[in-house]
Order: C-alpha cells, then sequence, then structure tokens
C-alpha cells in the first residue's frame, strides 16, 4: 500500500506525525508488505518555525516533495498546490491521499486526488464553525464532500456529515489527532526551562496566542482585544508570543502605543517553539486564543481557555471542554478571566475517543479499508 500525505504550514506536520508514526510501528512488526508513506509539503506560506528543530523536536521526517507554492490569494494557493500535486500523484500512483485539517492545501491535495480517482482520507472531518465567513469552513466542506474516508473526532463531527447527505459507512470517530502529539510530546516538554528564561511562576500567569487573520487584519477587532490584554495585566502576569503577522498588523494600525503600555503587566516574547510552548500552557492559569489547535489541546490539558473568536473552531471544547467564548470584546475577556482568577473557570472534561490512540485507529482503518 502506497499513501500520499499532505501537508501546507507547520500545524498539518503536527497531526501528520502521529500517524507517520503509527505506520513505522506498523512495519517495523507486521510480516506483510511495508505501508509506503510519502509525505508532500505544498509550502502555501512562510512559517517562522519550519526549522531543522522542528523537526527534530517532534521526531517528523522531513518532506519528500517540496511544491514552493508560497503566499498568495486562496484561489491562487490552491490552484497552484493543485498543479504540483497532480505531478505528483501522476508520479507516485498512490492507494490513497491522505489530508488534514483544513488549509488550502487540504482542499487542494482533495480535489487533485478525487480528479484522478484516488481515494480521499481526510483527517478532522465533519467540524463545522457554520461561518461562511471563514476560508477554512469553505475548505472543510468541499475537501468532506470529495473523501471517501472521513476521520472524525466527536459524535457531533459525525452528525454533521450526515445531515449533509454523507453515508455512514464512510464515517469514522477515531478521536482527535492533535490529542496524539501532545500526549506524545507532554513528558519531554516539561522539561522545558521556558518558565526560568521568562521569569514565570507555574500556575500563575495567563498564556496568550493570537494569529488567525480575522482577529489580526482587523483594527476594529485587533484593538478591543489588545485593551483586554492591557488590562488583564493589572491583575496577572500575560505572556504573549507575538507571530509575526500580528506583530506587523500592531505597526500597521498603529496599536504600539497599547503594546509599549503592556511592558509592566504583559511579557512580550519571539514565536515559542511546539515544545516550549507546550509547556508553558501546562503551567498557565488561562490561556487567550484564537487558534482551533489551542482550544483542544487547553481541554486535553484540562486547563480554562477564552476564545476570541465569534463562533468556536472546535464546538465540543466549548460544550464538553474548558473554552469560553468571548469574541473580540476587551470587556468581557476581562470578565471572564476574573472569574478564573477567582476559581470560577468552567470545569471541563476530555471528550472521548481524545486518549493519545486517534493514530492507530486511522492506520487500522486505512489498512482494512484497502483489502
Amino acid at each position: 500500500m502506497k499513501l500520499v500525505l499532505v501537508a501546507g504550514a507547520r500545524p498539518n506536520f503536527m497531526k501528520l506525525a502521529p500517524i507517520l508514526e503509527a505506520l513505522r510501528s506498523r512495519n517495523a512488526s507486521a510480516t506483510s508488505e511495508p505501508v509506503q508513506a510519502i509525505v508532500v509539503h505544498t509550502g502555501q506560506h512562510y512559517d517562522y518555525e519550519m526549522s531543522d528543530v522542528f523537526f527534530q523536536e517532534l521526531g517528523i521526517p522531513e518532506p519528500d516533495v517540496c511544491l514552493g507554492v508560497g503566499s498568495g490569494t486562496h484561489a491562487e494557493q490552491t490552484g497552484h498546490s493543485m498543479v504540483g500535486l497532480e505531478r505528483v500523484l501522476f508520479q507516485e500512483k498512490p492507494d490513497v491521499v491522505v489530508v488534514v485539517g483544513d488549509v488550502n492545501a487540504t482542499l487542494a491535495g482533495a480535489l487533485a486526488a478525487a480528479k484522478l480517482h484516488i481515494p480521499v482520507a481526510h483527517v478532522e472531518a465533519g467540524v463545522r464553525s457554520f461561518d461562511k465567513s471563514m476560508p477554512e469552513e469553505i475548505n472543510r466542506v468541499l475537501t468532506d464532500h470529495v473523501s471517501e474516508y472521513l476521520f472524525t473526532a466527536s459524535l457531533q463531527d459525525d452528525d454533521n456529515l450526515l445531515r449533509e447527505g454523507i453515508g455512514a459507512a464512510k464515517v469514522h470517530r477515531v478521536g482527535n489527532i492533535i490529542a496524539d502529539t501532545l500526549l506524545a510530546n507532554r513528558d519531554v516538554a516539561l522539561k522545558s526551562d521556558v518558565l526560568g528564561q521568562l521569569g514565570l511562576s507555574k500556575g500563575a500567569f495567563a498564556l496568550v496566542t493570537l494569529h488567525r487573520p480575522g482577529n489580526v487584519d482587523s483594527r476594529r477587532r485587533l484593538e478591543p482585544i489588545l485593551a483586554g490584554l492591557a488590562s488583564l495585566g493589572n491583575h496577572i502576569p500575560v505572556v504573549f508570543p507575538v507571530h509575526p503577522r500580528t506583530r506587523k498588523r500592531i505597526h500597521e494600525f498603529g496599536l504600539e502605543h497599547l503594546c509599549d503600555g503592556l511592558t509592566r503587566g504583559v511579557v512580550l516574547t519571539d514565536p515559542q517553539g511546539y515544545l516550549s510552548f507546550l509547556n508553558l500552557e501546562m503551567n498557565s492559569l488561562m490561556v487567550i486564543t484564537d487558534s482551533g489547535g489551542v482550544q483542544v489541546e487547553t481541554t486535553v490539558l484540562g486547563v480554562p481557555c477564552l476564545t476570541v473568536l465569534d463562533k468556536p473552531v472546535w464546538p465540543i471544547t466549548h460544550e464538553e471542554g474548558t473554552n469560553v467564548l468571548v469574541g473580540c470584546d476587551g470587556q468581557r475577556l476581562v470578565e471572564e478571566a476574573l472569574k478564573v482568577l477567582s476559581g470560577e473557570a468552567r470545569k471541563g472534561s476530555v471528550p472521548e475517543l481524545w486518549d493519545g490512540k486517534t493514530a492507530e485507529r486511522i492506520v487500522a482503518v486505512l489498512l482494512h479499508g484497502s483489502n
């Protein structure tokens, strides 16, 4: 069996890592022919953490093929990725193409494979924000409707697919692949000295991530969020690893005065590597984020999370997990954060099958389906 696994950005590789490890384990113990896995990186955009250290930290092999698509409009990225991926698929003739998440590379891989009548496996299928203004939502829906294997993280995701007319035989609830990566690296992350480097104490700071274009590319949304962080910094130290996109927009919108005012209560840092960031997550009192992956990680870790979006990326983390939706309302952000400080944080639970064995289930289904 031959698989082509498609990635477009750093988070995709973190989701592919457990699948690649599960395939390695299967190949090492199996007496039958090994499964061949070819990793293709579309190079959807420049990523500050796509370094040798990133691959070494998580034990991820570097891509077999790099397409170097680069930045551009959604149509440009998707179209150029499809052209490059089609060439790879013509050459490799895989049995299945595996795509993860909801970036443009996800949709490009699914469309290129489907038009060549190659089965598509979508990891994180069925996730819906029901907000068509989010490009990721378009990618999710279209990818799911051309996929043969739909690997979901929850019953809610199953129901979304069934309501859209996708056959139940194609839907496989396997758990959340993000949890696999987190649980596999938790012990190593605990060895990081990032708390000492930043002068922080365990359980005595808030952690912020802010990068989603819908937030940082809009002054109307970014300014009240920053103002809320500035206010929160009067109550608890706030650690803010600033994404390059966010830093650029702060400068363009002339909001440096807000950030300058954060120097006493908010620690502005460069972006952190996965292990150091995971250490910060585990040791924080709360997390404030617009990241879908962080919404999952905080729920698995049991850390209170305030989501600065109008609609959640992972609704189940708000229904069962530790997440609370605050939008871009800086005042509400502070109100909810003060609840956490006073011991009134939302008490969540870890959803079923978010146990670190998602990749094993995915590989089992793919191998069974190929027989």
